[in-house]
């Protein structure tokens, strides 16, 4: 997503290298100076502080299931206990004495939505100038920064993705202005009074990455590089370029200034970082994955890919997902050729197919977005089942994000983020009935205590009143 701009034009600051002089074992001459020692930067210097909130163990059963895998059980039984799926099953699954059941009957029961795609926290509500904080917009290339410098964690966008949409982890990126547009974060969605206590323990950080118009539209209009389509990639291969000499003298034990936009690349040539990239056409993702190769690093996800249904096959030999919206298209040149088919046609591919929202509204029904692009497979003949559908809601952003091992399936020994939906949650007409996250109930549309309110709604006028 690209906002507006306002503001001076600043210079370009250029990537420059600079090399320490070797030691070769002689006795230095007037003027040279000894090596310095290699460096050793924290590469997390600002760790999660997240602590889950306090839960019980819970049961609920007479539910039918979609353990975000692509199964399904009728009738069915979970049990959550010290903030993890504990089990799974039928209606035989045991359940201890002492602990808190709820009847399911009617209702279903899934992990929770996964939004690959956020700007809540960087573009928080009231949407105001002054709370505009996604776009860095002062150099095409900005890996430097970091989206959760800029996520206001009181943002009432939280509160109504969990309660209204059933979203209990989410990505934040910066916005799409630049080629290299910073960090993002993953976090848990729980109130906190720091963006590190919302902090997803032990997910990977990604790179947000752009091409096509925004780039060359915003830095062309200032008169500088790039300006074209050509321009994005000569950029971009430039600063990759000088990525892998700073990340080889890393690696030959050579010392090296530190560089806070080269240490995000070398983090995502050594796999520790992923490439989330902004990308609407077919044949620019196929030139992003020859460039990916030519300096040696993979892209985990191309988000909103309106023609991915185009190189489908591509997608699934590369084994990159795609982020993509149900029928969003046509408002740009390069949003317009798609089809609202495109996302079962992805999936019947074999590529991972994810849904995402890039919208602060739209992230509160995601199940609904989801239920129209499998409605619109149907309608060609792609039958993806309702069980099935729900793996590009939580389970393939989970992978997209490094983070499946932790959530996004009801398995055993998961993180028990799970949403109970008061009727089939591809319906127009269902809500989430109750959220947890780690074990911990955090919405009860049944009981007014378990809404969360964002700190900053409290005393407005008729926000926050709960009785």
């Amino acid at each position: 997503m690209i906002r507006g701009v306002k503001g001076s034009l600043l210079a370009a600051v250029s990537l420059a290298l600079v090399g320490c002089a070797a030691s070769n074992g002689e006795t230095a001459s007037a003027g040279d100076k000894p090596a310095e020692k290699p460096v050793k930067f924290n590469k997390d210097p600002y760790p999660s502080t997240y602590k889950a909130y306090p839960g019980q163990v819970t049961a609920v059963r007479n539910v039918t299931i979609f353990d975000g895998e692509g199964g399904r059980i009728d009738n069915g039984t979970v049990l959550l206990a010290n903030g993890k799926v504990e089990a799974v099953g039928g209606p035989d699954t045991p359940i201890p004495a002492d602990v808190a059941v709820y009847d399911g009957t009617g209702k279903f029961l899934t992990p929770g939505i996964i939004d690959i795609h956020s700007h809540l926290g960087d573009y928080p509500s009231p949407s105001v100038e002054a709370h505009s904080d996604g776009n860095e917009m002062t150099s095409p290339t900005t890996p430097e920064v970091w989206s959760e410098h800029s996520v206001w964690p009181q943002d009432p966008g939280f509160s109504r993705a969990l309660a209204n949409g059933g979203v209990t982890s989410l990505q934040i990126l910066p916005g799409s202005a630049n080629l290299m547009g910073g960090r993002s974060i993953t976090l848990k969605n729980v109130p906190s009074r720091t963006v590190q206590g919302m902090k997803f323990p032990g997910a990977p950080y990604g790179l947000k990455m752009a091409c096509g118009e925004n780039p060359k539209r915003v830095y062309g209009g200032k008169g500088r590089a790039p300006s074209t389509r050509m321009g994005n990639y000569a950029v971009n291969r430039a600063t990759w370029q000088k990525a892998v000499a700073y990340k080889k003298k890393m690696d030959d034990g050579k010392a090296v200034d530190r560089d806070l936009a080269m240490e995000t690349l070398v983090g995502v040539l050594s796999g520790e970082i992923l490439v989330h990239n902004h990308c609407y056409r077919a044949d620019e993702m196929a030139l992003v994955i020859d460039m990916s190769k030519e300096f040696g690093y993979k892209v985990s996800t191309f988000h909103h890919a309106v023609e991915s249904y185009k190189i489908a096959d591509i997608l699934a030999k590369e084994g990159i997902c795609s982020a993509m919206w149900a029928d969003w298209w046509g408002f740009k040149m390069e949003a317009y050729d798609s089809v609202n088919e495109n996302i079962p046609l992805v999936y019947k591919a074999g590529a991972c197919t994810i849904v995402h929202s890039d919208d602060a509204n739209q992230i509160q029904r995601l199940n609904q977005e989801a239920a129209k692009a499998r409605a619109a497979g149907r309608r060609i003949g792609v039958d993806v089942s309702d069980e099935l559908a729900w793996t590009w809601l939580s389970y393939n952003p989970a992978k997209a994000l490094g983070i499946a091992d932790k959530t996004g399936s009801l398995k055993p020994g998961k993180m028990a983020d799970v949403v109970l939906w008061n009727g089939n949650p591809f319906s127009a007409y269902t809500r989430p009935e109750k959220v947890w996250i780690d074990g911990a109930l955090m919405f009860d549309a049944n009981d007014p205590k378990r809404r969360p309110v964002s700190d900053f709604e409290l005393g407005q006028p008729g926000e926050g009143d709960v009785k």
